[in-house]
């Protein structure tokens, strides 16, 4: 093995992969230089450890007496074994050991995140802005996703999975992808309810498409009314939940120098500022925040509307009779330019942007462009960053699904300007971050979902079911060599989904909308006919499929209407605990909310939906359709 394989290996940086075909490919050398050049790996001691309940914990802390304060207070002493172990712990929590060498964290986990309750749920899958309200709205907000939950919930519905609620750019509205936050661990503050601050109306209803660069500035504007004139009453409610959370400020005062410089100089990040302000903590920060303090105060205003709209969504979710209610999305980074990347610089992999080696989602690569936690950071903060992305994501939820669970594994690392293929797979304290994920899920009682899609590590799956992390069952993915696999073989160990935000509709695949997309963006081969004629017979293939299922007779329609119903049906068949419907299926609308791999060439996070979930849902195929879904006995 050569000096630079052993560093690599050191590092946990994979020279070698293996792709979803089983094909083994080689990482070339001078990207392995490039990714290590670039990491820094120092882990700085064990000052904390995870471990399961029942079982002895292995610590790096000398042998001899120790005293043990349970998460709670609960005292006791223990005694280190020669081999560093202390016995094994019965509950839950973070743990206070105190050791001759110091003050060890010990983060004790349940074996298995929270059951889904029991039952045969489902819910629908929304993207907030696509959502109409009752109240018109250029653009889906938070109160329109009460309203939803409430609307779904009369329907029988169990959960709501909706997209990521993490904050953007407020001053650039030009970086709408909910999947590139600046932070995951405050809100997308213009999703606020415009009624909390006391907006009558938040702009006309808009049209099929969201025009964010009007209506991102219109609404900013019209909050900043709101705030300059709010009522003493709410103000002092303000001062209130401000004082009870101070990690508001370092974002708020993020987002007013942000508006700032981006206003100033068309600044994108923080990297592009004057150096006096690339440290939170300079005598400039400082300066600016008290010459700007209403600026900064209005931004940390919008974090505690949006805060409470997503309490009063999950709440309009529970009280209505949802067992589950929000389903939550983590995105799997964030952008190297934004609040966390400047506030907590050390957190991340500076200098490397995340994706997906070539696989069938993406056969050039992914590079997504966003950056994500270092793995020898968490050591060094004992998770710190980790813990508080997964708290602050399920403040509000009932349940959380984390994008590209793939990467509490490994992640798909590419230096910065590399193309997405030239990357390598660096490791992930895998075991300690799926026990963190326990001991969050019972701290909150959340069910946890993985999305589990693309190159799946051996074994990968089977570790997630035993820790109680649903996967992701998702119908065009579901096939063997003999076709589609029959629903009721399905892996009991997920969630049935038709579809996902990132794949074609259930109208779109039976129409071939998807390959009418492909070939106009010149995204797959020259032949579209021979692609039609491949996806004639895949229908025939799934119609088959259903037919043998029972939920579809005769000849394969031509419309996707009755193919529709098919699949909810067939779908319902799986043994998962709770099916998941994206409400474009529900509907039977032919375009998908996003494209993987494009930006402007496809109207991604765009899309309105049709009408309020309340006149949806009152259709009478969308009402056929819920009530398969709403059957005590599936088809």
């Amino acid at each position: 093995m050569s000096d630079l394989a052993h560093e690599a290996e050191a590092a946990g940086l994979q020279v070698a992969w293996e792709d979803a075909d089983g094909r083994q490919h080689r990482v070339a050398d001078t990207v392995v230089r490039a990714i290590l050049d670039t990491l820094d790996t120092r882990t700085d001691g064990d000052a904390f450890v995870t471990g399961d309940i029942g079982t002895a914990i292995r610590t790096t802390s000398s042998p001899g007496a120790a005293r043990l304060t349970i998460d709670g207070g609960e005292t006791r002493d223990v005694v280190i074994a020669a081999d560093g172990t202390i016995p094994a712990i019965d509950e839950p929590g973070y743990h206070r050991l105190e050791t001759r060498d110091g003050l060890v964290t010990l983060a004790i986990a349940p074996r298995r995140c929270v059951a889904p309750p029991a039952g045969h749920g489902w819910g629908p899958a929304v993207q907030i802005p696509a959502l109409r309200g009752s109240r018109p709205s250029p653009f889906g907000d938070l109160g329109a996703l009460a309203e939803a939950a409430r609307d779904f919930a009369a329907a029988g519905a169990d959960a709501l999975a909706i997209s990521p609620t993490h904050a953007l750019f407020p001053a650039d509205a030009a970086r709408f992808s909910p999947y590139a936050p600046s932070s995951r661990l405050y809100h997308h503050a213009l999703l606020a309810d415009p009624a909390l601050a006391g907006i009558d109306g938040a702009g006309e209803a808009g049209g099929a498409l969201i025009d964010w660069t009007q209506t991102w500035p219109h609404r900013l504007t019209r909050l900043r009314e709101a705030f300059d004139r709010a009522p003493d009453a709410m103000r002092a409610d303000f001062a209130t939940a401000r004082a009870a959370h101070p990690e508001w400020e370092e974002h708020a005062r993020f987002d007013a120098l942000h508006g700032h410089f981006f206003a100033q100089r068309r600044a994108c990040g923080w990297q592009d500022w004057p150096a006096d302000y690339h440290d939170p903590a300079a005598p400039a920060v400082a300066r600016f925040v008290a010459d700007h303090s209403e600026t900064v105060a209005f931004h940390a205003f919008q974090q505690w509307l949006a805060d409470a709209s997503l309490a009063q969504a999950q709440a309009a979710a529970r009280a209505a009779g949802m067992q589950i209610g929000l389903i939550a999305d983590l995105a799997v980074g964030m952008d190297a330019g934004g609040s966390h990347a400047w506030s907590r610089r050390g957190d991340l992999l500076t200098g490397l942007s995340i994706g997906a080696p070539p696989d069938p989602l993406g056969p050039q690569g992914q590079n997504w462009g966003i950056t994500a936690l270092s793995p020898f950071a968490l050591r060094r903060t004992g998770f710190d960053g980790f813990i508080r992305t997964v708290r602050a994501s399920l403040r509000h939820a009932g349940g959380l699904r984390i994008d590209h669970a793939l990467g509490l594994k490994r992640l798909w690392v590419i230096p910065e300007g590399g193309a997405a293929s030239d990357g390598a797979y660096l490791a992930m304290p895998f075991d300690d971050l799926l026990r963190l994920l326990a001991l969050e899920s019972h701290r909150a009682g959340a069910i946890v979902i993985g999305e589990d899609l693309g190159t799946v590590p051996p074994g990968f799956r089977d570790t997630m079911a035993e820790r109680g992390m649903l996967g992701m069952r998702v119908l065009p993915f579901e096939r063997d060599e003999d076709g589609f696999t029959p629903a009721r073989d399905w892996d009991a160990a997920a969630v049935a989904m038709t579809g996902t935000h990132d794949t074609a509709t259930l109208a779109g695949w039976w129409t071939g909308r998807d390959i009418t997309w492909n070939h106009k963006l010149r995204r797959g081969g020259d032949d579209e006919p021979a692609d039609r004629l491949r996806r004639v017979g895949e229908k025939a293939a799934l119609w088959r499929t259903y037919r043998e299922a029972g939920v579809a007779e005769g000849p394969p329609p031509q419309d996707a209407d009755a193919a529709i119903d098919a699949a909810i049906a067939f779908t319902r068949q799986a043994p998962c605990p709770l099916t998941i419907v994206p409400v474009e299926d529900l509907v039977g609308i032919a375009e998908q909310p996003n494209l993987p791999g494009t930006t402007d060439e496809h109207p991604n996070w765009r899309r309105r939906l049709p009408d309020t979930t309340a006149g949806m849902l009152a259709r009478p195929e969308v009402a056929r359709r819920t009530a398969l879904l709403s059957a005590e006995t599936p088809a």
